[in-house]
């Protein structure tokens, strides 16, 4: 199968002096049939020290423990995505950021820290059923309201301590499966995948666009939270436009988070809000989305197929078009409309596993950090396809994102974690860095208000509505 197709990657032979980053780099590159892009040297770290350094690790481990490694590298291939961003789009573009930071960067604005088994934000869990552990989210009201028919009827005005009674009485497997069919967000946690699974697919292809080398893509974000809107913001930095196309009765859910956060993610994006309740509001979507040069969106298959949108014919009909698809577990069956957050898709990917064997339960790692690692790589994807020419339906989920890249490379180098007067650090390949807490870049501007530009926009001479 061609691995351009699905975003298969090569494993080099690592040892301390390679650099993870670079080697991940140029992997993801050539899955997009890139692989002449090219960026500045820089000096191989380990990547144990770039999980320390990251912000990340301090968010991983038992609350009155010690900080754990991650069990794949997953700082160091942040870092490699931004370094294949940056290949395709220019040192011109506004692109140097620390990539590795972005994966502690929610926490630092909210303050979160690492909690054993429970998320660092606290809506996730990990619940022993009857032969194993599940992470639950409850993240929203309407989770809390279907534990009744999830788990059966009784007193839920402590809902944690009412799902783990119930749970326990579970299989894994058919707990979760239960909980899929209500639209919650369940998985079993589970091992590692022992082969790096494609991190993404192309599900549909249609008539490709030439187009200036300098050409300005527009972007249409239909995406919400995190992983998303990530996505649209780096790609914004590389000098695309972004309109962020928002439900006037439902708008992104980090609106109502803290402000700082859906700053740095959204300022710089024009906003559009439609009511997509109405026949005339789902036909100016339509018009938009027909109008861009990319995509994307972070809703099930079904719920965009109910406002009338079917995206892999949209890319079949629209030359040049680039539809990036986010979604838990992918737009093909089973999962196709599984719901997902970041931290229990991550545990569906196997990042529980960075419990040590002696611990009771197993443990979160970093800060759903599914989202920023597959927003990440969409950017990367979406930037490629769209220097091609487009017309492809690019499928992204949040757990096989995750788990490629604990797979990426094999078994990691020797690293130790140690107390020091100060807190922690680790030690590897011949270095020594601390543990350092999350950071986040400072606000320099506001997301604009919803719907500020709704007017103008819809009514630019383009076609678009």
């Amino acid at each position: 199968m061609d691995p351009r197709r699905t975003g298969a990657t090569e494993k080099p032979r690592r040892d301390a002096r390679t650099d993870v980053a670079a080697d991940y780099a140029a992997a993801v590159l050539a899955s997009l049939g890139r692989p002449e892009a090219t960026w500045p040297a820089a000096r191989p770290r380990h990547p144990a020290i770039e999980w320390a350094r990251s912000g990340a690790m301090a968010l991983t481990g038992p609350a009155e423990g010690a900080p754990r490694l991650a069990p794949g590298p997953l700082a160091a291939c942040a870092r490699g995505a931004l370094l294949a961003l940056r290949g395709l789009a220019g040192e011109d573009a506004r692109l140097h950021l620390d990539a590795p930071a972005l994966l502690g960067e929610r926490a630092a604005i909210s303050g979160s820290t690492r909690r054993g088994s429970v998320s660092p934000g606290g809506s996730c869990r990990l619940i022993r059923a009857a032969d194993g552990w599940i992470a639950v989210n409850l993240a929203r009201p309407e989770d809390v309201r279907a534990l009744p028919a999830w788990l059966g009827e009784g007193d839920v005005r402590e809902p944690w301590r009412f799902v783990v009674e119930r749970v326990a009485e579970w299989t894994a497997h058919d707990v979760v499966e239960r909980a899929r069919l209500l639209g919650l967000p369940a998985a079993v946690a589970m091992e590692p995948a022992p082969a790096a699974p494609p991190w993404f697919r192309i599900a549909a292809c249609g008539p490709t666009r030439a187009r200036r080398a300098d050409a300005t893509p527009l972007v249409v974000d239909l995406a919400s939270l995190w992983a998303g809107p990530l996505c649209t913001h780096l790609l914004g930095l590389a000098g695309a436009r972004v309109i962020k196309v928002e439900s006037t009765r439902r708008p992104d859910g980090a609106r109502s988070g803290p402000p700082a956060f859906f700053d740095l993610l959204n300022a710089g994006k024009e906003s559009v809000a439609l009511d997509v309740s109405r026949p005339d509001g789902r036909a100016q979507l339509r018009r938009l989305v027909e109008r861009a040069d990319i995509v994307v969106e972070s809703a099930r298959p079904r719920a965009l197929a109910q406002l009338g949108i079917d995206a892999a014919s949209l890319v079949g009909r629209v030359p040049g078009l680039t539809w990036v698809s986010i979604t838990g577990y992918g737009r093909e069956e089973p999962g196709a409309n599984w719901v997902a957050f970041g931290d229990d898709a991550a545990i569906a990917a196997g990042l529980a596993a960075v419990a040590a064997p002696a611990d009771d339960a197993p443990l979160f790692c970093g800060d759903a950090i599914a989202d920023p690692l597959t927003g990440l790589h969409a950017a990367v994807a979406a930037r490629a396809a769209f220097q091609d020419g487009g017309a492809k339906l690019l499928d992204l989920s949040l757990r096989d994102v995750v788990a490629h890249v604990l797979a990426f490379g094999g078994p990691q180098p020797a690293a130790a974690v140690r107390e020091t007067r100060d807190g922690w650090e680790v030690v590897a390949g011949g270095e020594r860095a601390p543990v350092d807490p999350p950071r986040a870049r400072a606000v320099t501007a506001a997301a604009r208000p919803l719907g500020a530009d709704t007017d103008r926009v819809l009514g630019e001479r383009t076609g678009c509505c």
